[in-house]
């Protein structure tokens, strides 16, 4: 039997993209996956608006907190993921598992705002988890 595998969502703030990511692949994943989120300056909570077109899908990050990383979680885990360009993380000794860069599509930048632009982000997201997934799972 192989250990279950595990994947670590950063972005800055941990208050957005990287939580949407993870409460998505809980979601989705079930125990399947040990799914983490931090952010490298965390907010004090997470976005509304985010919490609410997760649960659109029926995922729930509305209970979550924002946490700093720990960079020994980054050599705890088989995937590290960073959303976005912003959030800045270097390898440390131990690491084991490759890190990626994920860009997303901000609709702000072209004029779009509010509720469809952050279902627009999650549907981004939503894509991504999917795909990592389904390379974690596969038996």
């Amino acid at each position: 039997m192989t250990a279950k595998p595990s994947v670590l969502f950063l972005c800055v703030h941990n208050a957005g993209k990287s939580q949407m990511a993870a409460a998505i692949a809980r979601h989705l994943a079930g125990d399947r996956v040990d799914v983490y989120s931090a952010g490298t300056q965390p907010d004090a909570e997470i976005h509304d608006l985010s919490a609410q077109a997760v649960a659109e899908l029926g995922a729930d990050m509305a209970s979550q907190v924002p946490t700093a990383l720990d960079p020994a979680l980054l050599t705890a885990v088989d995937r590290v993921v960073i959303l976005g360009d912003e959030a800045q993380v270097q390898p440390v000794p131990g690491m084991r598992a490759p890190m990626q860069r994920w860009l997303i599509d901000d609709p702000g930048e072209r004029g779009i705002e509010g509720m469809e632009r952050v279902r627009l982000m999650r549907n981004h997201i939503d894509a991504r988890v999917q795909a990592l997934l389904g390379e974690l799972l596969v038996v």
